[in-house]
């Protein structure tokens, strides 16, 4: 039996030629037309913006390990119930930060400027408040230059969002030239004696998972978030290893390099995720070193050593893609010296009810 969200409870708004309601995630064509109208959106105008597969979308909407309650909207003609004009999407961290929601709002790009838009984002903060939550989250892709007069940042200040925090998408083409990171390993390698550098695929020993996660965890606190308060999430191990087995199902793979101290504690980590073979982005996603073990040149060691084995056993992939708040002199300073490339900014708007 397929297990599908079910909708907030009373929770469906309706505009003037528009409904918008909460979606069956087991109804795969309403599924599948949420997805391409999503990805459709995503794509216009933004040729570096990443895509999840229809089948990845598939498995990571679907209830799971507990940690994330996701709701799929959809803004339906009201004449004609089956066509869907824009979508929404609203994820609700249940182990941390409670109090909010990440949302999204995508309308067909042909058919903005109609207040389909509007009427999705109306029914998101409805709901937000019928869940209890506080804060609602939207992020966005637009050009640097046009950071303010953009139409994605003027929507968002129409709809009572401020601009709490700016990160910047990055790409780095691949493959890089292995004489090139050995000079930057061997670099890296004089300044922290005592520290092992590990790579694992697809999991990690028992007895290097707290510690990983206690940094994965801090991420959030001691990266630079701007104006958005975050608590350290609550990922534990059990969580862990449900996240790998969806990810395993998705056919997607990760890669973490860890810097691993003289008594056996991670204390730096970095993590790639590498979808199935017919996407050939590899996404970038947390790096951390514990503050007490800073100054050694782990960052770039962690990093240098998962772009090496990146590029051993996956040698298809053409791109990696981060994103780094603009702030980050120090990971900035890495990233640059790896030679990723600016391609725009994803400004993060919030809103507290």
């Amino acid at each position: 039996m397929t297990t599908h969200f079910p909708a907030p409870e009373g929770i469906a708004t309706q505009t003037a030629g528009l409904q918008v309601r909460v979606l069956d995630t087991a109804d795969e064509p309403t599924l599948r037309r949420w997805y391409h109208l999503t990805e459709a959106a995503d794509t216009y105008q933004r040729p570096w913006a990443t895509q999840w597969s229809f089948e990845e979308m598939r498995i990571r909407v679907r209830p799971d390990d507990g940690s994330e309650r996701w709701l799929l909207t959809g803004a339906f003609d009201s004449f004609d119930s089956e066509q869907m004009l824009g979508a929404g999407l609203m994820v609700l961290p249940l182990l941390d930060n409670t109090d909010m929601v990440f949302a999204g709002v995508w309308v067909e790009p042909q058919l903005r400027r109609r207040g389909i838009g509007s009427a999705v984002m109306e029914h998101l903060v409805a709901a937000t408040r019928a869940e209890g939550r506080s804060v609602l989250l939207v992020d966005s892709g637009l050009p640097g230059d046009e950071r303010e007069g953009h139409p994605y940042a003027r929507f968002a200040r129409k709809h009572g969002f401020t601009m709490a925090n700016v990160e910047v998408h990055r790409v780095l083409d691949l493959p890089l030239e292995r004489e090139v990171l050995e000079t930057m390993r061997l670099e890296a390698a004089a300044h922290h004696p005592g520290y092992r550098i590990l790579t694992f695929e697809d999991g990690l020993p028992a007895e290097l998972l707290a510690s990983y996660l206690h940094l994965s965890n801090q991420l959030a606190l001691d990266a630079p978030t701007g104006e958005i308060d975050f608590e350290p999430e609550g990922v534990t191990p059990e969580v862990y290893r449900q996240q790998m087995e969806r990810m395993a199902e998705q056919g997607r793979h990760r890669l973490t390099t860890l810097a691993v101290s003289g008594d056996g504690e991670a204390v730096a980590y970095t993590d790639l995720v590498i979808p199935p073979a017919d996407r050939p982005k590899v996404y970038q996603w947390g790096t951390l070193v514990r503050r007490d073990h800073r100054g050694h040149h782990l960052g770039a060691a962690v990093k240098v050593a998962n772009l090496l084995a990146l590029q051993e056993r996956y040698p298809d992939r053409t791109e990696v893609h981060t994103t780094n708040s603009e702030v980050n002199d120090t990971m900035i300073g890495i990233n640059d010296r790896f030679g990723f490339r600016v391609v725009e900014i994803c400004p993060e708007f919030q809103r507290k009810l």
